[in-house]
């Protein structure tokens, strides 16, 4: 069975050969560039710098010989627009804070301001304000909020959609030239199209540009969510006629040859409740949610992916009901998001892609065997009857040991035999 194969089968909840892995198909399962590079030298791999393909949370791109070593059966498709806006092309050395060599983006573009943290810029351009700073012992960039005064009055949907817009010919003939690399690919083909999150707190300071207009304070978004709803209900329905637009455009390019497509990483959750009713949600997010998933399940093959963290158990339904077909991280760490009542209530009608390791605790801090426990526990309970993509709860971040690393693939390995 290959990658493909297997995990197509388990998104059909019916039980492949082994349980399918996927590390680095998304912005939301991938690995620090430092536990990247820890990784390749205890495999013994070519020394050579990582690849920073995610700046914001520093995320290394897997080479195919660690994804062999690792067994990872997933690839991710895009046209490498990083959320601060530049390609990822033209590739260059820099040294981290930590005293890491990793290559960056031609256009990753910093400076060091007073107090030695570093600052980055949107589109790479210096001479706009910063929108992202790395304090000098930090390991990946924060967004810098530069919202400008609201006035109720003058506050207009279409500033919060800027970064929005109808698909160009030229990103277009990006598309066709990286699914030509990809088509006869063998593994499971995850594409981040863009555009269709609503309302996900890591882009709303929208870091890619240059003068950001609307509402773009985290605390300010949040307030807006229950104190401007028809403000926000237009910003979503903006972006969903763009989105259903953009879709439409790419279906001719990339067609059925991709198998997962990445919807949104709005959190709902948070360590130990929600951010809103499933009432809010249900009224304010699930009307656009659904209108996505529908078009993309009228015209394609692809599954959708939802990422949410936290303890969204009571929202799990209207995220089946708004049309996911995946659900990631499956924060079991979180409250009331026992691993085994959410498979037993929910695992026939959405896919758990993550849960397999919690990256709070039990791998930053617990030993091996305390790993190992946890990893076969969860493959246990996931896996019967499909429906289970192993990963870890989000991604996997700095200073994690790499004995704990290869202790969750090692137990992976062994479960599947």
């Amino acid at each position: 069975m290959t990658s493909k194969e297997r995990v197509i089968r388990s998104l059909n909840h019916k039980v492949p050969d082994k349980i399918p892995v996927d590390f680095g198909g998304t912005g939301q399962t991938g690995i620090h560039i430092s536990c990247v590079e820890n990784l390749r030298n205890y495999y013994g791999l070519d020394k050579r710098p990582v690849r920073a393909i995610e700046p914001y949370q520093m995320l290394g791109l897997i080479d195919d010989d660690l994804k062999e070593c690792i067994g990872i059966d997933t690839l991710s498709v895009d046209i490498g627009y990083t959320m601060f806006g530049f390609r990822n092309e033209n590739w260059k050395e820099w040294e981290t804070p930590w005293g890491q060599i990793v290559l960056v983006a031609g256009n990753f573009n910093t400076v060091k301001d007073q107090n030695g943290d570093y600052l980055i810029f949107p589109q790479g351009d210096i001479t706009a304000p910063p929108s992202g700073k790395m304090p000098k012992s930090g390991f990946f960039f924060d967004g810098i909020i530069r919202q400008k005064e609201i006035n109720e009055e003058k506050l207009n949907p279409e500033d919060n959609t800027e970064e929005f817009s109808i698909i160009s010919d030229n990103d277009i003939s990006l598309w066709e030239k990286e699914m030509a690399k990809v088509r006869n690919n063998e593994r499971a083909l995850i594409a981040n199209t863009g555009g269709t999150a609503l309302g996900d707190i890591a882009l709303v300071p929208a870091v890619n540009l240059k003068y950001p207009k609307g509402i773009r304070s985290i605390e300010e978004w949040y307030m807006s969510t229950l104190t401007r709803q028809d403000y926000i209900k237009k910003v979503f329905g903006i972006q969903s006629d763009i989105a259903v637009q953009n879709l439409a455009k790419l279906l001719s390019v990339i067609g059925n040859t991709i198998d997962v497509v990445f919807i949104c990483g709005t959190d709902f959750g948070t360590q130990t409740s929600s951010f809103c009713s499933v009432e809010t949600f249900r009224d304010l997010w699930m009307p656009y949610y659904k209108r996505i998933n529908d078009w993309i399940h009228k015209n394609t093959d692809w599954k959708t992916f939802k990422h949410c963290c936290g303890s969204i158990k009571s929202f799990i339904p209207s995220l089946i009901d708004s049309g996911f077909d995946i659900l990631n991280p499956v924060q079991i760490s979180a409250a009331n998001m026992d691993a085994r009542e959410l498979k037993n209530e929910f695992g026939d009608y959405i896919v758990f892609w993550g849960g397999g390791a919690d990256t709070q605790k039990t791998l930053p801090f617990g030993t091996p065997d305390d790993v190992r426990r946890e990893v076969l526990e969860r493959c246990k309970i996931f896996s019967p009857d499909g429906g289970f993509v192993f990963s870890s709860i989000h991604n996997i971040q700095a200073n994690t040991p790499v004995e704990n690393i290869v202790a969750m693939f090692d137990a992976l390995k062994e479960f599947n035999g």
